[in-house]
């Protein structure tokens, strides 16, 4: 497959991550800090936003979703997918790990550690809110930041975007079934119409969105305005939507954490040891296969990451902002970044033990 490189909107100058994706990490912890702040010193505010819900749906929040997501969706070319063929080993390792494999993983872990481990630490009902929030985080493979784990392990950038597009294609008809299925062996109760409707809220509508307006940008602007220009223009909205929403989420979470700051670690250790043992499970099915390294570290960066922004608007729609579902959603952004650079220097100094 050809190695043509389309603009990232990850990208910059400064070598490969902006400002935003390099400092994640302690942009999720200053919006942790001021939510918890702003839930505390002004009550008022969240208590204000939370009348604004249609269908147990929190508009504010959803328009932010939308915003989060929407530029994501806007630069996948669905028109690359037909190329895959001519490599198809590394699309058939992402969608074997990110689909029959990941969610349940990530179920066993969770249920394991939550249920079992931290039993005398974190009361039942609370327990199995923090197993929900992982549930959707495993269901949801990485969309976004996957480009930024491609561009600094030299990945094959239109084979990256061909396995984002078949993933996010998956996910519209996978997503909803899974983190059903796994919520029910959980016995956490979760209506199928609220499932769909945050399937369509938080893919189907920003994915048809996207699709048209690139479509429609492209033929009348081009290809090169469109990704020169456009989504260059775009990319601030995805980071400032995402912390205003962490903002949002956290002053409504306040208490929780204020009396269980212990928690954020405890959630933390199954959310780590599910990202270390995807990674290794596809990198290393793609080194038994002799696929290229282009192909099998972002490959590899996809599953071993997750689509938060879906999975924190999941968590929201399903349990409400004060869930502990939602709060651990959270969590998982707060620990991805570190831990996936980790991954990312990992897969760069095992580069020569793969095909050239």
């Amino acid at each position: 497959m050809t190695t043509k490189t389309d603009y990232n909107p990850v990208e910059d100058a400064s070598g490969g991550m902006g400002l935003f994706e390099r400092y994640l990490s302690v942009w999720v912890a200053m919006a942790i800090v001021i939510g918890v702040a702003l839930g505390q010193l002004a009550p008022a505010v969240p208590e204000a936003l939370s009348r604004f819900e249609y269908a147990q749906v929190s508009i504010p929040i959803a328009i932010l979703i939308w915003a989060m997501i929407f530029p994501m969706m806007a630069q996948i070319d669905f028109g690359a997918v037909l190329d895959v063929r001519k490599e198809p080993k590394g699309l058939a390792i992402t969608t074997i790990v990110n689909w029959l494999i990941k969610p349940f993983t990530m179920f066993a872990i969770a249920w394991f550690f939550f249920m079992v481990v931290f039993e005398s630490l974190i009361p039942p009902q609370l327990a199995s809110e923090y197993l929900a929030g992982a549930i959707l985080l495993g269901a949801a493979p990485c969309t976004a930041m996957v480009f930024v784990w491609s561009y600094l392990t030299r990945g094959d950038a239109a084979y990256t975007l061909v396995q984002v597009s078949v993933n996010d294609l998956i996910m519209l008809f996978a997503f909803a079934p899974i983190v059903v299925f796994l919520l029910g062996i959980s016995d956490i109760q979760v209506p199928w119409d609220t499932v769909i409707l945050s399937v369509v809220l938080y893919i189907v509508i920003p994915l048809a969105a996207g699709y048209l307006t690139r479509r429609t940008l492209i033929a009348r602007l081009g290809k090169v305005w469109f990704d020169g220009v456009f989504m260059k223009r775009l990319r601030p909205v995805t980071p400032a939507a995402l912390i205003v929403t962490l903002v949002l989420l956290f002053a409504f979470q306040g208490e929780v954490i204020l009396a269980n700051p212990l928690h954020i670690a405890l959630i933390a250790v199954p959310l780590i040891i599910q990202t270390v043992l995807i990674f290794c499970i596809a990198y290393g099915w793609a080194r038994l296969w002799n696929v290229r390294h282009c192909i099998a570290a972002p490959g590899a960066m996809i599953g071993a990451s997750n689509f938060f922004e879906l999975a924190v608007a999941a968590a929201i729609a399903l349990f409400g902002l004060q869930s502990g579902a939602a709060l651990a959603t959270v969590v998982g952004v707060l620990v991805e970044v570190p831990l996936m650079l980790m991954l990312v220097r990992f897969a760069n100094g095992t580069r020569d033990r793969f095909p050239a």
